[in-house]
């Protein structure tokens, strides 16, 4: 609805704005309310509706996998690189042949395709949705947390016996007629367990709630700090298609007689994140699990903590390539009047390369730790936890923008950030922005020391696990020649 909203937008006459050859845009006519209302009307339905799906695609294609077969497990290990390979591989499409076309040909075409492309994507989804695994639904994930912290405020100066085996639980078998799990207590956020104390008679679901009801809650909050230390580097992601594009704009784009869309930079991106998730998954997974015996090669953790230090390493880079850049327009003399700087446009591929490297490692693995890691019924809100940090980046990346801009302009300064890049400061800015991806390093680097990995509910990762070290005493007992 909303894609087809959004090229009627851009198609009907009615709904556009006349076109306007003016250099200076001010003197063009502006929307009206109507087209205002249509467009931002359509963008919002965009918005809900991947709302909608971005957190439950992953979710539904990684419960296809039975966590009690030791094979499916294994290959459930690799799903999330290869969805995320999926993903990436549209946007490819998206960064290189509709930005072309938009560019070029019109913004008809340009989103009436992705349009099409929705459409069969739910024809295919319908036609296979008898032969999925489905979960049965738990009610509301919002409610029964609720429930446990309702609960725990009311019993607040209620004492929690030493025996966790006198908290209020089920018996496993009440479980597996739901198809569901018990999880057994766990000593962290001790305050939560006063939920589960019984009192009196009063059995309310708002007063007496069960183990295994307080543990989900429990981890969904334990895994709250390391949802903070994602919004910088999704900040970070946010620069891709804002500023970086930005000063393409002001570099020479031609290669050849073909001029480069400075969009189109954005795939570099993608096709650096399909490179490294092939030779993640092939190859750097199997040389870690020699030394590791971890069937993931390293921890989703860790996987997350390399993607934070090339996060680093590529505001370093840009905040030196923009120095580079700015010495260049003054020294031909192109700063105040923001003409073109004579350099190529690939002097920004390295910060463009390096941060499809940082998401192969980052972007994967965050989404793969929140499904992973929450309860079995929560399991899709666990994933939108990765896409709201996606969300909240864009807006913390617009504040700091805002922010740093008005700072900057104090005491009669030009400021940092200018409609004119050449007379701009970005190199400061991406400086500043190193500086905070450092600070949210050492931040991640102390919340998952004290971070407890969720209890798996098979023990499929240990036979994996097992199997692993097997394998490596067999090699050294029988070396190959």
């Amino acid at each position: 609805m909303g894609m087809s909203l959004l090229t009627l937008a851009v198609s009907l006459p009615s709904l556009k704005p006349p076109q306007c050859f003016e250099k200076d845009v001010t003197k063009c006519a502006k929307a009206s309310t109507l087209q205002l209302a249509v467009f931002y009307g359509a963008l919002y339905t965009l918005a809900v509706g991947t709302g909608g799906t971005k957190p439950n695609i992953s979710t539904i294609g990684a419960d296809q996998f039975d966590d009690f077969h030791p094979k499916e497990k294994l290959h459930k290990l690799s799903f999330f690189n290869w969805w995320m390979f999926s993903i990436f591989f549209g946007t490819l499409f998206a960064n290189s042949v509709l930005v072309y076309i938009q560019d070029n040909v019109g913004w008809t075409l340009g989103y009436a395709l992705p349009t099409l492309g929705l459409l069969v994507s739910i024809m295919i989804f319908v036609a296979g949705t008898p032969f999925y695994r489905h979960k049965v639904p738990a009610g509301s994930t919002f409610t029964r947390m609720a429930r446990v912290i309702v609960a725990a405020c009311r019993k607040s100066k209620v004492p929690v016996p030493s025996d966790s085996k006198e908290l209020y639980e089920l018996d496993k078998e009440g479980y597996a007629k739901k198809g569901s799990y018990r999880i057994d207590h766990t000593p962290t956020l001790k305050f939560l367990d006063k939920a589960c104390v019984k009192t009196d008679s009063n059995t309310s679901p708002w007063m007496l709630c069960t183990v295994t009801q307080v543990e989900e809650t429990k981890q969904m909050i334990r895994m709250i700090p390391i949802l903070v230390a994602t919004f910088v580097p999704s900040t970070m992601m946010a620069q891709i298609n804002t500023l970086f594009v930005k000063q393409g704009t002001t570099l020479d784009r031609h290669l050849g007689s073909f001029k480069i869309p400075p969009a189109s930079l954005a795939a570099f991106v993608t096709v650096s994140l399909l490179v490294c998730i092939v030779l993640y998954d092939r190859f750097f997974v199997k040389i870690m699990q020699r030394f590791t015996k971890n069937p993931r090669g390293i921890t989703l953790l860790q996987r997350m903590g390399i993607g934070l230090v090339i996060h680093t390493l590529i505001m370093i880079i840009a905040s030196g390539t923009e120095s580079y850049r700015l010495k260049v327009a003054r020294e031909h003399g192109v700063v105040e009047s923001g003409g073109q700087v004579p350099l190529s446009i690939f002097i920004l591929l390295p910060q463009f390369i390096l941060m499809g490297t940082a998401d192969a490692f980052l972007e994967v693995a965050k989404i793969e730790f929140f499904y992973d890691q929450s309860p079995e019924h929560m399991k899709s809100i666990g994933t939108s936890y990765s896409t709201t940090t996606l969300g909240l980046g864009n807006f913390i990346s617009s504040f700091l923008l805002s922010t740093v801009s008005n700072i900057t302009k104090k005491n009669g300064h030009k400021g940092w950030i200018l409609n004119n890049l050449n007379e701009s400061h970005l190199d400061y800015y991406y400086a500043f922005f190193a500086i905070l991806n450092f600070l949210n390093l050492i931040f991640f680097a102390y919340v998952t020391r004290y971070y407890v990995y969720r209890v798996e509910v098979s023990d499929s990762i240990d036979k994996l696990a097992k199997e692993l070290k097997e394998k490596t005493v067999s090699n050294v007992v029988n070396p190959k020649d």
